[in-house]
């Protein structure tokens, strides 16, 4: 099978391909409206806190073009990417709360002003709201994914929890990581496009096409965290290392820099912080474990085009293309 030539995109945003879907996206906004509402004042606050906190919608994007590829016309896909924006949502105030982050999408974290009570309560809120839609759409097959995808979600984090601290994290480590905590994801969303369009032979094809592009996603957003537009992603410089948290950039360090970058690297990772992040950053320039980083995340991106050569060609087709273009040229 061929590999498609990346597309050209001197400027590129995603104004085109969600000006394909503008109907879709506001039934979507209206959808997430009304399912948020609750009697309890604190669930209204919070959740559209972090809804409202300027996301791309990528994994929502990700199923509407991928049902409307398969000429679907029902309603079932918004509530299913409703679904998905909620699992991603509450996610995302579960990982700040465990990683004590103070910063999200350029502004104060959802636990940071509301406390990480509230936000890991909300939270179940939310992924047990998901779960009363998706039993809605009454679909055994939607249900099974969702299922499996948010159960390997929690088996990511908990993977990421243990190697916290750990230098010794080898690369298909990492990215057996990545793939289950934020991969899966976007492979769920890609293959229940499939499901909705009545492909179930196509489904193998979207969920390669999902699981290449988060990784690719995901490869760029850890390069970024020491890169210069780092702060366009609502963080400082080496949130990671902080953390503990042993990424592509830093694997890439362990195992090509000289010995002095090595021990400084390693060092770093096993007691967190950022006292050494300028020597960490020389170190992550000198091996060029930036461009190595987004070479893997091209690669990835290479594999999410060549995964929908089966599809026929069409303008939703054509804006999945250009979302694995976007996935590694970005900025934030």
């Amino acid at each position: 099978m061929s590999t498609p030539a990346p597309v050209d995109h001197p400027a590129f945003d995603l104004d085109d391909i969600h000006a394909l879907i503008k109907d879709e996206s506001l039934a979507i906004d209206r959808e997430i409206a009304r399912r948020l509402d609750s009697e309890i004042v604190l669930i209204n606050q919070l959740g559209r806190y972090i809804i409202q906190s300027g996301g791309k919608r990528l994994r929502p994007t990700v199923l509407l073009l991928a049902a409307k590829a398969f000429h679907y016309e029902g309603a079932a896909h918004i509530t299913l990417a409703t679904v998905i924006e909620f699992i991603h949502t509450a996610t995302l105030l579960h990982d700040d709360v465990v990683d004590g982050s103070a910063m999200r999408r350029g502004q104060a974290s959802a636990n940071a002003v509301f406390g990480n009570e509230a936000s890991v309560l909300v939270g179940d809120f939310l992924y047990s709201r998901a779960f009363e839609m998706m039993v809605e759409v009454q679909n055994l097959r939607v249900m099974e994914i969702l299922a499996h995808a948010t159960n390997t979600i929690a088996e990511g984090e908990v993977m990421q929890l243990i190697n916290c601290n750990d230098p010794d994290i080898e690369e298909h480590r990492y990215l057996t990581v990545i793939r289950s905590k934020t991969a899966k994801l976007f492979e769920a969303a890609a293959e229940l496009g499939a499901v909705l369009g009545g492909a179930p032979s196509m489904e193998p094809v979207l969920a390669a096409y999902g699981r290449h592009l988060g990784t690719a996603f995901q490869l760029i957003d850890d390069a970024l965290d020491y890169g210069q537009h780092n702060a366009r992603l609502g963080k400082n410089i080496g949130d990671d290392l902080a953390e503990g948290k042993t990424t592509l950039p830093l694997i890439h360090v362990l195992r090509t820099g000289t010995e002095a970058e090595r021990a400084l690297v390693r060092s770093a990772i096993e007691q967190g912080g950022l006292e050494r992040i300028d020597g960490v950053v020389a170190a992550i320039e000198s091996t060029q474990a930036i461009a190595y980083t987004c070479a893997r995340a091209e690669g990835e991106a290479d594999l999410a085009r060549a995964a929908l050569s089966p599809l026929p060609d069409s303008p939703y087709k054509q804006a999945l293309l250009d979302l694995a273009h976007f996935s590694v040229h970005r900025d934030h």
